[in-house]
């Protein structure tokens, strides 16, 4: 994932890593890529206490400098023309919402440093040789990703794979609601900016990543159905600010 945002056509940004407790393997992967890359970068850890994404979330928001936020996963390759899409379609009062295309394990595991590079990843002809089938998103036109983005009848939900805003905007509703883990957790955050006045926009066709295949070993039913509660209340109650977020954090 960091080897896709060294290669962005837009170079004009920092990243932040929200660690959700990895070990040394990661923290030394990390340390390699700035010995080898000029890409700020941030490196936003704390320590492995189960399945705590929206706390750490949180906390990598609340280091970043910039006034504009993008978010997406470290299992996810972004385009090269990621970052300049996003500021393209940034807009006050609005959150973007993006899509990925999902890859089969074979696929993701094909992948190498050079495929990122050069976008081989992201092409027609590259995905069919290594047993993949490219979608839309990947094969449409700019000018056609416009019109799609339009014409899709997907919803337009905040994804943690592939969304932005101001980063005031997620001030505004309290960050990510640490109480929740895996499942939903991204939905919730969003329909509180909608709860908020900030309306969604789609750019699922123009911003564009992929998402390599994994597994989920953090998946659990318990944790679903406590985020569906949570889900439905900010729906219910029309809730902005979750008392359970970055506020509550005590560092700002």
């Amino acid at each position: 994932m960091l080897w896709g945002f060294h290669y962005q056509t837009d170079k004009n940004f920092e990243v932040v890593i929200a660690d959700d407790g990895s070990g040394k393997e990661t923290k030394d992967t990390v340390e390699k890529f700035q010995s080898e890359s000029d890409m700020e970068l941030q490196h936003i850890w704390h320590e492995d206490s189960g399945f705590q994404k929206c706390r750490i979330l949180n906390r990598a928001i609340i280091a970043a400098k910039g006034e504009y936020i993008i978010i997406t996963d470290g299992d996810c390759i972004p385009r090269k023309d990621f970052i300049a899409v996003h500021r393209k379609y940034a807009e006050p009062g609005k959150f973007l919402s993006g899509g990925y295309v999902k890859l089969p394990m074979a696929t993701s595991n094909a992948i190498t440093l050079e495929d990122i590079a050069e976008g081989h990843c992201f092409n027609k002809n590259w995905l069919i040789a290594n047993g993949m089938k490219p979608p839309l998103k990947l094969t449409a036109a700019p000018w056609q990703a416009v019109i799609l983005n339009h014409l899709t009848p997907t919803n337009r939900t905040w994804n943690g794979h592939n969304a932005s805003c101001f980063k005031k905007d997620v001030i505004t509703v309290n960050g990510f609601d640490e109480r929740m883990k895996y499942g939903g957790l991204d939905c919730e955050f969003g329909g509180r900016l909608l709860n908020a006045g900030i309306k969604a926009k789609q750019i699922r066709y123009s911003a564009i990543c992929i998402h390599l295949d994994h597994a989920r070993s953090y998946v659990n039913d318990e944790d679903w159905r406590n985020n569906r509660v949570i889900r439905k209340t900010s729906i219910r109650e029309k809730i902005i600010e979750t008392p359970a977020g970055i506020k509550q954090l005590s560092l700002i």
